[in-house]
């Protein structure tokens, strides 16, 4: 994901003179094409993610579309207030770039283990917010990015992430992408953990288990109107995040269910328990260690169901 975003953002910015890019020194290899090519529309801001986040709010409300970029929580909860203060307020044309998100950079511990961002960055008024689930989609997200004129949050994987959809997509903000068929479960999932959700349901199906996947690349305006269509179909609903199962993509699918009248499915919500992550290892390894991973998922819904 990391690499299809800059090679995008840069084929946009070689077209357009007024897209920049801020990195709060990071992305050494990753972004050296970008600068190398581009050096007028490239900041360092250095290890100083407020201080980035406050000229990038400068540089949008000037005319600029401006993109920061760091990894983990640093281009987020870091500088939280000059993204609610500086940006969101005013409304500037700024997009938050986070490359890591939940178990990415799992080795270095709880400290770079994106697992809240979403949750917070949700609560903030007036902000898009997109989580692809492979390089297609992120590819759609930075060009949509670029058209829309305000503050969006971007959640990429680390890199090395395969393409989960096997054909062309139709992009829209807002509106999910369904990955596979099914009747009985519909799983709900956003980001590079989709990957494991579309093992689980892959099995789930052969299983006899029919199980629909959809990827909601965009957690905010969530599509709530597939999130209705869904309800009236399937026995179970199951959102799959690599995040906090407060106020994430679990807890928003929640409240679009709370509004519909009647009958409606149960819901599974699988991620985090809402603890902080104190082990340390590989994305894959926190994935099992968490119970996240297609197998766990596997084992969730099944106990579910038995238990209906």
């Amino acid at each position: 994901m990391r690499n299809r975003f800059v090679n995008t953002l840069q084929k946009i910015a070689k077209k357009d003179k007024n897209v920049f890019l801020i990195t709060g020194d990071l992305g050494y290899g990753v972004l050296t094409s970008f600068w190398e090519e581009l050096p007028s529309q490239f900041v360092n801001a250095g290890i100083a993610e407020q201080n980035m986040t406050s000229v990038a709010a400068g540089m949008g409300l000037s005319g600029k579309t401006v993109f920061t970029y760091s990894i983990g929580n640093f281009p987020t909860l870091r500088c939280l207030e000059q993204i609610r203060n500086d940006v969101l307020y005013h409304k500037s044309n700024v997009k938050i770039v986070a490359v890591g998100g939940g178990f990415a950079y799992g080795a270095l511990g709880m400290s770079h283990h994106a697992t809240e961002d979403i949750g917070v960055m949700r609560s903030l008024p007036g902000i898009t917010i997109f989580s692809p689930c492979d390089p297609i989609e992120t590819e759609a997200v930075t060009k949509a990015a670029c058209r829309i004129y305000g503050p969006c949050y971007i959640r990429l994987g680390k890199g090395g992430e395969k393409d989960i959809h096997k054909s062309p997509i139709k992009f829209k903000i807002g509106k999910a992408i369904k990955i596979l068929d099914g009747t009985e479960v519909a799983i709900i999932s956003t980001g590079g953990i989709t990957e494991e959700a579309y093992r689980a349901a892959e099995t789930l199906s052969k299983n006899k288990i029919s199980t629909a996947l959809y990827s909601f690349h965009t957690i905010k305006p969530l599509d709530i109107e597939l999130i209705h269509k869904i309800s009236k179909q399937a026995k179970l609903i199951v959102t799959v995040e690599e995040h906090n199962i407060v106020n994430g993509l679990g807890t928003a699918v929640a409240d679009a269910l709370c509004e519909i009248e009647g009958k409606k499915p149960g819901l599974l919500k699988i991620g985090l328990a809402d603890v902080y992550t104190s082990v340390v290892g590989s994305q894959n390894y926190l994935r099992k260690y968490y119970k996240m991973d297609a197998k766990s998922i596997i084992g969730k819904i099944k106990k579910r169901l038995k238990d209906a």
